[in-house]
């Protein structure tokens, strides 16, 4: 299966009703971003359509997902890697983290599980990076300390200043960047 067609099912197969909360979940099927509290929004399911086919996430690889929210995009990545990968959800506020958690634990996907972002860290770093990470929130600038979290070989997509940005790893480790139209998110909290 190809990647345009392993993001298909994926959204085939986990909704967005059921990581919104209850007065937005008659407009889960349109395609425009929802509301989800705190001034956050779960994004519009083309956007993270495009995303997830520009993330080129492979079964088996190890992803971050910075700005998880309600969970969806962390249960679709979740899906993307089936049960031999890894998946990561980080969310800045600790209510919306604690109600993602709940919601990916209703997909019954132990390899894919949402947390509370660490006070003054950015991601999450790990011993030898992330194959994947998606950034869900708008940067003002590239932010390199979520740069030095991709592994050699890896990938992130991530808005700044609203346009979708692939950043690429080579073996060696240096990274390209290249850029993929405009799309327009809540502000990444780079604290």
């Amino acid at each position: 299966m190809d990647a345009d067609d392993a993001v298909a099912a994926a959204l085939r197969t986990i909704g967005r009703a059921g990581f919104l909360p209850a007065p937005a979940r008659y407009w889960a099927g349109e395609d425009r971003p929802l509301a989800i509290g705190h001034g956050q929004t779960c994004s519009q399911p083309s956007t993270v359509a495009a995303m997830l086919r520009l993330l080129d996430v492979r079964p088996g690889a190890r992803v971050l997902d910075v700005g998880a929210g309600s969970g969806w995009t962390t249960a679709l990545l979740g899906r993307l890697v089936g049960p031999g990968g890894q998946v990561l959800g980080v969310e800045r506020r600790d209510d919306l983290a604690a109600w993602g958690a709940a919601n990916l634990e209703r997909c019954a996907m132990p390899w894919a599980r949402e947390v509370a972002a660490r006070p003054g860290v950015l991601g999450w770093p790990r011993e030898g990076g992330w194959d994947r990470v998606l950034v869900s929130a708008a940067a003002r600038r590239l932010p390199p300390s979520l740069v030095e979290q991709v592994a050699p070989g890896g990938r992130m997509v991530i808005p700044v200043r609203h346009t979708m940005t692939l950043v690429t790893v080579d073996d060696d480790g240096a990274a390209h960047v290249s850029e993929h139209g405009s799309y327009r998110f809540v502000p990444l909290v780079e604290d």
